[in-house]
C-alpha cells in the first residue's frame, strides 16, 4: 500500500501545492481542514480516492489525532492573520503546532514539516511573529527531527499580496504604501512546496529560511504589480504613525461588530511587522541547500495578473492594434 501524508491546512494557499506534489509522487494524501465540503477540488490532484479532504479542528486533540491516524508523515500549513476569536494567533500558531508535533511523536510518525514564517521572533513587538516563534519552539521540543520552513512573503496565483495590489489598482489612482522602504524577498509558492516535500521524504530536517532571487521594497512590489498589469498609478508612502491610526480605527470597527466583520485591510499588528525587513538571514540554510533554484517573480506574475489589465487577456493585442493604427 502507498504511503500516507496528512496535511493540516492542505486546502489553503500553500497546502494545496504540497498536496498536489505528494499525490504526483504516488502518496495518499489526507487534507485536514475546517470545511472539507469547500475543499473537494483537492480530489482532482490524484487518482480516485488518492486525495481526500477530511474535517479537522486543530484546537481539538482528538480531532488532530484522528486526522493523522495511520499516516507516515505530517505537514502543518495552518496559519492565521486573525488576532481575535477562537482561531487566534495563540491557538493556531503557538498551541496547535505543539499539539500536532506531540501527537505525531506519540503516533510514531516518520517525518514532520512545519510551516512557520520569516521573522518569527519570541522578542518581537508583533504578536504574529511571537506566536510563530512559540510554535517553532513547541515543534522543536516535541519533534526534534522536524523540518521547519520560514518563508518570506509567498507569491503565486492565489496569493494575497500581488493580487490585492492589482485589484486595488483597478479602482484607485493612488496606491498607499505602508512601510514603503521595508524589504521583502518574495518566494514562489511551488518552491516552498518543493522544500516541504524534501522534509516529508526525510531528505532534510532543521530550520530553513526561504526567499526568492529578488529582494525588493514594498514600493517596488507595488510598482512591479502596476507594470505587469499595465496600469499607471501614483504610489504614496504612508508614514507608520498614519498607518497606525488607520489600523487602530479598522481594528476598532471590527471589534464593534464582535469580530463578525474581520479587519482584512490593515491591522495594528501588521503595521508593527512592516517596520522590519523580511529577508533571509545571511548564512541561513535556504532553497539552495535543498537543491532548489528559486523562481523569479517575472516568470510567474504575468501568468496570473493578466486578468487585472485594462483589457484582460487581450491587453497586448489591443496595444498592438493601437500601434498599427498610428502607423497607418
Amino acid at each position: 500500500m502507498s504511503r500516507l501524508v496528512t496535511i493540516y491546512g492542505g486546502s489553503g494557499f500553500l497546502g494545496r501545492y504540497i498536496a498536489r506534489r505528494m499525490a504526483k509522487l504516488g502518496w495518499r494524501v489526507r487534507v485536514a481542514c475546517r470545511r472539507p465540503n469547500e475543499a473537494l477540488f483537492v480530489r482532482t490532484y490524484g487518482a480516485v480516492g488518492q486525495v481526500e479532504p477530511i474535517l479537522c479542528n486543530i484546537r481539538d486533540e482528538a480531532s488532530v489525532r484522528a486526522a493523522m491516524a495511520g499516516a507516515d508523515a505530517v505537514v502543518n500549513c495552518v496559519g492565521t492573520f486573525d488576532s481575535r476569536g477562537r482561531n487566534n494567533f495563540s491557538a493556531v500558531q503557538a498551541e496547535a503546532p505543539g499539539r500536532i508535533a506531540r501527537l505525531a511523536r506519540e503516533a510514531g510518525i516518520g517525518s514532520l514539516v512545519h510551516i512557520s514564517a520569516l521573522g518569527a521572533d519570541a522578542a518581537s513587538e508583533s504578536a504574529y511573529a511571537r506566536s510563530k516563534a512559540a510554535g517553532e519552539a513547541a515543534v522543536a521540543e516535541h519533534f526534534p527531527g522536524a523540518m521547519i520552513l520560514r518563508p518570506s512573503v509567498i507569491f503565486g496565483p492565489e496569493d494575497q499580496l500581488f493580487n490585492r495590489f492589482a485589484a486595488m489598482a483597478r479602482f484607485t489612482l493612488v496606491m498607499p504604501a505602508v512601510g514603503a522602504a521595508t524589504r521583502f524577498q518574495p518566494v514562489y509558492v511551488d518552491d516552498v512546496a518543493r522544500a516541504a516535500v524534501k522534509g516529508v521524504l526525510g531528505e532534510a530536517c532543521g530550520i530553513f529560511e526561504l526567499g526568492g532571487p529578488d529582494i525588493c521594497t514594498m514600493r517596488e512590489i507595488i510598482a512591479r504589480t502596476l507594470a505587469v498589469t499595465h496600469r499607471r498609478r501614483l504610489i504614496v508612502s504612508m508614514p507608520f504613525w498614519a498607518a497606525g491610526i488607520l489600523a487602530a480605527l479598522l481594528d476598532f470597527g471590527s471589534m464593534l461588530t464582535g469580530g463578525l466583520v474581520a479587519n482584512r485591510i490593515l491591522t495594528r499588528d501588521q503595521v508593527r511587522m512592516l517596520r522590519h525587513d523580511n529577508v533571509v538571514t545571511p548564512g541561513a540554510r535556504g532553497l539552495a541547500d535543498l537543491g532548489i533554484e528559486p523562481t523569479p517573480m517575472e516568470a510567474v506574475l504575468p501568468g496570473y495578473l493578466w486578468r487585472f489589465r485594462p483589457s484582460g487577456q487581450y491587453d497586448e493585442i489591443t496595444a498592438s492594434a493601437r500601434g498599427l493604427r498610428k502607423q497607418s
